[in-house]
C-alpha cells in the first residue's frame, strides 16, 4: 500500500504558490492548445489521493481519465516496470521480440469475452487502437464505411476525430477529416425518455432507430465496421438501453459488418466486470484496449477473433513502440493486481456506494436530472431546476468549487453538464463518501 497520507489536507489556497510559478513555466514553454482541468502540479500520487506540489492532498475522483484504475503507482506494477527497466527498454517487438508483450496477449485472449479462438496486437493509445481495429475490419470484410454513434468519443488523430461527435474542443478547425465516416443515434435513455418513454427504456427500439438510418445512409454492402462504446465516455457516461449493443451484434453478423467495442474507457475492472460488454452478454467481433491496461503506462491493443484479426496482411500492423517492453511489464503486473486483489468486486462496491449517495442527493435537487453508470464510472446530469434543459454553467461552477476544496472531479457529455467520476478502485470509502459530500455541500450552496 502506498506511504501516502489518506487524507484531503489543503497546505495552502488552491492554486498554491509553486503550482503557479510552474503555471507561468507552463505558459512559457507549453503549446496553448494543451489544456489543463486543475491549476495545480503533481508531485505524488496513490491510493485515493494526488499531492500536489505545494502539498496539498487532493482527493482523487478522476484516475488520470480512468488509467490509474488500480491506484497510482501501484506496488506490483513499480517492482514489475524497475526490473524490466534494468534489463532493457527497447528491442521494438517486430525486430526482435520479446515474452512479455506475448504474455499480455495471451492474457488478454483470456480475458475478454469469447470462447473462440482469439488474437491480439499491442499499440500505444486508444486512438491508435481504435484505427487498427477500423484496418483490421476494412481488410476483412473489403469493404470502406464505418459507423460511429450520436456522442461517441474515439480519440483526437485524423482518422478518430471523424469518428469523435462533439466538435469542440476536439475537431473544431482539424479538417478535413478521413472520409466514409457516418453517424446513428445513439440509445440514451434519460434523453430518449423525455421525447418517448419506450424508447427510452427499449433497446431493441432503439436499435431498429440506428439500423433503420445506417440503412438508408450507407446501406450494410458498404460498411466494414460498427464502432461503439458499450458505456460512452467523454459523451456523457450514457448506459444504452438493455437490448441494444445486442440487436445491433446480432444485425452486424446477418450482414458480414465488424462489430467493434470501444473498450478503452470501460475496459480493465472500471465497471464492476472485466469489461463492460459482459454486462450485456456480447461478444464484440472487435475490442479497442488502452487507459487502465498499465496503470499509466503508454499502451492499448485491439483483441479480437482470429480469422478478423488475423486478415491484414503480414506486417500491415505494428509501429515502433507498440506493445514496449515497459508497457507491457506494468499490464501484466496490473492484470495480476486486479485479479488477486479482487478489484472487479470492488468497483460493484463503489457503484453501490456511489449510486445510494448520489441517489439522495438527487431526491432532494430536482438539478440532478440524472444518475447512471456502472461500477467505479458514474455519472451525474445536471440540469435547470424544473426543467430537463442541461446546465453547464452549473455544472462549470460545481466542478470549480471542488477543485477549490481539494477534490479532482472531470466533466463530460455533449452538452458539458454531465460529472463523471472515476475513482481508483483502491480508494477508501470514506475518502470516497468525504468527496461527495463536498459535492453536495457546493451544490447546495449554489
Amino acid at each position: 500500500m502506498t506511504t501516502l497520507d489518506q487524507s484531503r489536507h489543503l497546505a495552502t489556497a488552491i492554486p498554491g504558490p509553486l503550482s503557479i510559478e510552474l503555471t507561468k513555466r507552463r505558459t512559457d514553454a507549453v503549446s496553448h492548445g494543451v489544456g489543463v482541468t486543475m491549476p495545480v502540479f503533481a508531485k505524488r500520487a496513490g491510493g485515493g489521493i494526488i499531492e500536489d506540489v505545494d502539498g496539498n492532498r487532493l482527493i482523487d475522483l478522476g484516475s488520470g481519465i480512468a488509467v490509474t484504475t488500480i491506484g497510482n503507482s501501484s506496488p506490483r506494477v513499480v517492482d514489475a516496470v524497475r526490473a524490466q527497466v534494468a534489463d532493457f527498454t527497447h528491442t521494438c517487438f517486430m525486430v526482435t521480440p520479446y515474452e512479455g508483450y506475448v504474455a499480455v496477449c495471451e492474457h488478454l485472449n483470456r480475458l475478454t469475452p469469447g470462447s473462440g479462438e482469439k488474437r491480439s496486437a499491442l499499440f500505444n493509445s486508444g486512438a491508435e487502437a481504435v484505427e487498427n481495429a477500423i484496418k483490421i475490419a476494412r481488410a476483412y470484410t473489403g469493404k470502406q464505411a464505418v459507423v460511429a454513434f450520436d456522442h461517441a468519443y474515439h480519440g483526437r488523430t485524423n482518422l478518430t476525430m471523424g469518428l469523435t461527435a462533439k466538435s469542440m474542443p476536439y475537431k473544431s478547425g482539424f479538417g478535413p477529416f478521413a472520409p466514409e465516416i457516418y453517424r446513428a443515434p445513439l440509445s440514451y435513455p434519460y434523453r430518449d425518455g423525455l421525447v418517448n418513454k419506450d424508447l427510452g427504456s427499449n433497446g431493441e427500439l432503439a436499435a431498429e432507430r440506428a439500423i433503420d438510418v445506417i440503412d438508408k445512409q450507407i446501406g450494410a454492402g458498404n460498411l466494414a465496421a460498427l464502432l461503439i462504446e458499450p458505456i460512452q465516455g467523454e459523451g456523457g457516461f450514457i448506459v444504452p438501453a438493455p437490448g441494444f449493443l445486442a440487436t445491433l451484434l446480432a444485425w452486424c453478423r446477418d450482414h458480414n459488418v465488424v462489430f467493434i467495442a470501444d473498450e478503452v474507457q470501460t475496459g480493465f475492472a472500471r465497471t464492476g466486470a472485466m469489461f463492460a460488454c459482459e454486462h450485456e452478454g456480447i461478444e464484440p467481433d472487435l475490442m479497442c484496449i488502452a487507459k487502465g491496461i498499465a496503470d499509466g503506462m503508454p499502451l492499448s491493443a485491439v483483441t479480437g477473433r482470429a480469422e478478423i484479426i488475423d486478415a491484414p496482411h503480414a506486417s500491415g500492423l505494428g509501429g515502433t513502440y507498440g506493445g514496449n517492453p515497459v508497457a507491457c511489464a506494468a499490464a501484466l503486473a496490473t492484470i495480476e493486481t486486479i485479479e488477486l486483489d479482487g478489484l472487479v468486486e470492488r468497483a460493484a462496491q463503489i457503484e453501490a456506494l456511489m449510486k445510494d449517495r448520489l441517489s439522495r442527493l438527487q431526491a432532494d435537487d430536482d438539478r440532478i436530472g440524472d444518475v447512471r453508470g456502472r461500477g467505479a464510472m458514474i455519472a451525474v446530469e445536471l440540469v435547470k431546476s424544473g426543467t430537463s434543459e442541461p446546465d453547464p454553467e452549473l455544472t462549470k461552477k460545481l466542478v470549480s468549487g471542488a477543485h477549490a476544496a481539494g477534490v479532482v472531479v472531470l466533466t463530460c457529455g455533449t452538452y458539458g453538464n454531465v460529472l463523471r467520476f472515476l475513482p481508483p478502485l483502491t480508494i477508501s470509502d470514506e475518502l470516497l463518501l468525504e468527496g461527495l459530500d463536498v459535492l453536495a455541500l457546493i451544490l447546495a450552496d449554489l
